[in-house]
């Protein structure tokens, strides 16, 4: 089978290769899938630079969340058949980013009906890290005001959905005007160009001085600095990761003196201590899809040959909702 390899760390662009290799083999508690489309995402990023705290042995496959066509079960493993239609994540360093793949039975769910392999690809990680993060960690409730920076790309037009769901009021934040347009399009009540308006400033104009009571942040370094500044009296603001680069250093007498409380959110921790969770949550996010209430955004969809040059530009922040490797594009 071909699939992209990791064999020396650096930017993606640099490091990985397209290689024909041996087809995995499914062990106790895993099942071989056909990769219909892996939806790219910033650890695979971080992953290739060696950066991410999850460091799969080199070579390796990124693609950490995947759609697939089960054609082979491990031993002992019951609940799937062969031909079913699936999402969840996958058993590094056989990621998604190939012709097949390994997933594990415990993250492995039904893909729902609704959405087709891409969108499908799409649902898992970015939209479990927004249900954790926005009711479990910060419990949003509607009528509130949630604040999500980045809201036109994967992570944060997730949150932005996952919020107009809940019935809260949310505020984006983007950088540029054809992401704002997207923000918009996706439901946010107000979005804010970073490179033209100051988003703190506007949170406070939009609230009558109060500010945000939730803040969404995949960004972190200044935007989480500045994001202190516009959190309302007994606010959340829920830490999702550091797009931007920086990882910032928190002063906790700020969050004494206004209040406010700060969630770090590490999704994938819920899979080793709480997996009867993120299987109610698929459920909870499989119920909202046939609601019509969230559908993944889909920027690019890619060949095989176009995963290292798409995985490079959501590194360099040039993409808008999610990228994702189809298995049927340029077919």
């Amino acid at each position: 089978m071909k699939a992209w390899q990791v064999g020396g760390l650096g930017e993606p662009i640099a490091v990985l290769e397209l290689k024909d290799v041996p087809d995995p083999v499914p062990g106790p508690g895993q099942i071989l899938v056909r990769v219909l489309a892996s939806a790219a995402n910033f650890p695979d990023v971080l992953m290739c630079r060696g950066l991410y705290q999850v460091k799969p042995d080199l070579p390796f496959t990124p693609g950490v969340e995947l759609c697939g066509e089960v054609v082979a079960l491990g031993p002992g493993v019951h609940g799937h058949r062969i031909g079913d239609r699936v999402v969840g994540g996958v058993v590094l360093p056989h990621g998604g980013f190939a012709d097949l793949a390994l997933m594990d039975v415990a993250t492995t769910f039904p893909a729902p009906e609704e959405l087709d392999d891409v969108e499908a690809a799409s649902l898992y990680i970015g939209y479990q890290t927004g249900w954790f993060g926005l009711h479990r960690r910060a419990g949003l409730r509607a009528g509130e005001v949630l604040l999500v920076h980045a809201a036109s790309g994967g992570v944060g037009s997730a949150a932005v959905q996952l919020g107009k769901a809940v019935g809260a009021r949310v505020i984006g934040v983007v950088g540029g005007p054809g992401k704002k347009a997207v923000a918009e399009a996706l439901g946010a009540d107000v979005v804010v160009d970073r490179h033209e308006e100051d988003f703190v400033e506007v949170v406070r104009a939009e609230t009558g001085g109060r500010g945000a009571d939730v803040i969404y942040d995949p960004v972190g370094g200044e935007t989480y600095l500045r994001s202190t500044k516009c959190v309302a009296f007994e606010g959340r603001i829920v830490v999702v990761g550091f797009a931007g680069g920086e990882i910032q250093r928190i002063a906790l007498n700020h969050a004494l003196v206004k209040n406010y409380s700060i969630a770090g959110l590490h999704w994938g921790l819920y899979n080793q201590h709480a997996p009867a969770a993120v299987a109610d949550c698929h459920c909870a996010l499989s119920s909202l899809v046939t609601a019509d209430k969230i559908r993944p955004l889909i920027g690019e969809r890619l060949g095989l040959g176009e995963v290292a040059e798409g995985l490079q530009r959501l590194a360099d922040g040039k993409t808008v909702g999610r990228v994702v490797f189809d298995a049927q594009a340029g077919r």
